[in-house]
């Protein structure tokens, strides 16, 4: 979540009357993530998200992200739920952008990851895949692995000269090409969130309460998905993994979803890719930064020692699997 738009009393109070939520009591921003304005507002009918959708964001894609939050909602899943309008829509308009307010959801995120936090993660995340199993929209991973090499040569060509390393593009060019001949083709798809970092899962009395930020959910693998999270959840701040983490992620999810063997055989090769997908997106926005925007770009060398570290993995029993 971010700020690059902000809203106006006036803005506000336009939004409001489509709704029957009440005036407006407050309204702040929030300046955590990269895509999109958010705020928590505080109207006479209770707490709320308000997501201002910015320039990069295809409306298009609007539908399959709120509805798929509703279908989760519906199906037991701990999804915020999107506020439907007086005349029944969840994408309206504020400050000249598309909009959506969403249901406010108790808990709050963790900074110090323990173990058993790994372990529910692991819970939620398959129980998320079984609860979107029959979600009918589809939308392709738009950050897919056809979608890396464009984006590492557009981040390029808008560097300044020496903004990278030579030797660090030469590493990313090979570990792109490596990727690009092995990515497999034949493991089990369905909607995944894509985005499952720490701060988008609040935990309420050493329980789940919600999963939030959706925007870049997609249909892809499955397993893509925990690689995504092996990865945010399970290295520690020296760069060092923490094999502990990794198994109680992954016997989390295996109690709730079944693992193919194949796709255990793959993880350290999605877990490859996870990481140079956040490298390069990283990348692009340290340097394409938005002047005046309230947000911190996230540092892409973080996850570029993280690829270091998992190009010498070959089997999961680095992830404690044996």
């Amino acid at each position: 979540m971010a700020v690059y738009t902000d809203v106006s009393d006036e803005d506000l109070d336009l939004l409001l009357t489509e709704y029957n939520l009440g005036e407006a009591l407050s309204c702040k921003g929030i300046a955590e993530g990269v895509e999109n304005s958010n705020f928590l507002l505080h109207a006479e009918k209770g707490h709320f998200i308000l997501t201002l959708y910015e320039k990069r964001m295809n409306k298009a894609d609007l539908p399959f992200f709120l509805g798929l939050m509703e279908h989760l909602a519906s199906n037991g899943f701990v999804s915020p739920r999107p506020i439907a309008s007086k005349t029944g829509k969840t994408i309206t308009e504020a400050a000249g952008r598309p909009a959506a307010i969403i249901e406010f959801l108790e808990g709050r995120s963790v900074k110090r990851i323990v173990p058993e936090h790994c372990t529910l993660l692991g819970e939620s995340l398959a129980k998320l895949h079984l609860a979107a199993s029959d979600f009918s929209i589809k939308r392709p991973n738009a950050l897919s692995i056809e979608s890396w090499r464009p984006l590492f040569n557009s981040s390029l060509s808008g560097q300044d000269q020496g903004h990278i390393k030579e030797s660090e593009l030469q590493e990313i060019d090979i570990e792109l090409s490596f990727l690009e001949k092995n990515w497999p083709t034949n493991l089990p798809e369905g909607v995944i969130h894509a985005d499952l970092f720490p701060d988008n899962i609040f935990f309420l009395k050493e329980k789940v309460s919600g999963v939030i930020d959706y925007y870049f959910a997609c249909n892809d693998f499955l397993a893509y998905d925990i690689a995504i999270c092996l990865n945010a959840w399970c290295f520690e701040s020296d760069a060092s993994f923490n094999i502990t983490k990794a198994r109680k992620l992954i016997n989390g999810y295996r109690s709730v979803r079944a693992i193919t063997d194949l796709e255990l055989e793959a993880l350290p090769l999605l877990c490859r890719g996870a990481a140079l997908r956040f490298y390069l997106t990283r990348l692009y926005d340290w340097i394409n930064q938005v002047e005046g925007a309230l947000v911190k770009p996230k540092n892409p060398l973080e996850y570029l020692k993280k690829l270091r570290f998992l190009k010498d993995v070959k089997t999961i029993s680095a992830y404690g699997i044996d």
